[in-house]
């Protein structure tokens, strides 16, 4: 059994959600003349890839320290949704279903392909990647309580739609932009088609549920699309933890392992050595450029 890594690079420049705290290190012993090499580190919990828990939004629910690993490791289905959803689309079930099988119970990853615009990629635009990405409406939301999924990943900022947040106030110029395609897509403005009613649903209507999510995923996740494979993600063991930064990986065998890294081989590779297909970027913005005409 190998690890194929799905999470993103941590470091200072690493961008937390919008105001939340970034990664602060600070060295408070070296080696000379300490002997050892010692840091303090401070930062939120939503920074680099993380799992949000019950209880950042769901006052009774569990901590990150309570959940069982057999609901953290788990079957998946992987699906790439770059070739439908650019900037401010909403993404439905049926684009997920008509890419890959999607079981009861499973975890489910979705790969909007704004990985490739997340601060470790060539391709770095951190108001998109955080401002701009496609998101989920209640549909997809009542379909993930129908399929009881464990949790649902997804390789941007956020599960719900960055104009189902809070960011639609903070940044209006990109609300703008995010109006009209509303307009043209679905003839409704952003505050008729996302109300008060469905704010953050992703968060607020699906914690109750137990499914959680994990957020700014990334890695090598282009070598596993539209497909099945065990994943799992690690966070802390979190006492009271709303939320924890932590390892998510898709688990292969060694024979399929060896393919994989053939196909790795021939992509081109962040600064950090992972492996991103850019014609994911490519249909992005074709999609996007079509959106925003």
């Amino acid at each position: 059994m190998k690890m194929i890594d799905l999470t993103i690079p941590l470091g200072i420049a690493t961008p937390p959600w919008p105001t939340y705290e970034p990664l602060q290190v600070k060295y408070f012993k070296r080696l000379a003349p300490n002997g050892a090499n010692g840091q303090l580190v401070t930062h939120s919990n939503h920074l680099g890839t993380h799992l949000d828990g019950e209880i950042h939004f769901h006052t009774p629910g569990k901590d990150i320290a309570s959940l069982d690993m057999d609901f953290l490791v788990h079957e998946a289905a992987v699906v790439d949704l770059s070739d439908c959803a650019a900037d401010y689309d909403v993404y439905t079930s049926q684009m997920v279903e008509e890419r890959v099988e999607v079981r009861e119970g499973d975890i489910l990853i979705i790969h909007t392909g704004y990985h490739h615009f997340g601060w470790d990629m060539p391709t770095a635009n951190e108001i998109r990647y955080m401002v701009m990405h496609p998101g989920p409406d209640r549909e997809f939301a009542d379909w993930a309580k129908k399929k009881k999924l464990r949790w649902i990943g997804v390789d941007c900022g956020s599960a719900d739609h960055p104009m189902n947040t809070i960011i639609r106030d903070w940044m209006p110029r990109q609300a703008k932009q995010a109006e009209k395609v509303f307009q043209k897509k679905f003839h409704q403005s952003l505050a008729q088609f996302y109300d008060d009613t469905k704010y953050q649903l992703m968060h607020l209507e699906m914690f109750p549920y137990g499914i959680i999510h994990a957020e700014c995923l990334g890695g090598e996740m282009d070598l596993l699309l539209n497909r099945r494979v065990n994943v799992g993600f690690f966070p802390w063991r979190f006492v009271d933890g709303e939320s924890s930064i932590g390892r998510c990986v898709a688990m292969v065998e060694d024979d399929e392992y060896d393919e994989l890294m053939k196909v790795k081989a021939g992509l081109p590779k962040t600064k950090f050595g992972d492996a991103f297909n850019p014609e994911h970027v490519e249909r992005l913005n074709a999609i996007s450029k079509s959106n925003l005409a």
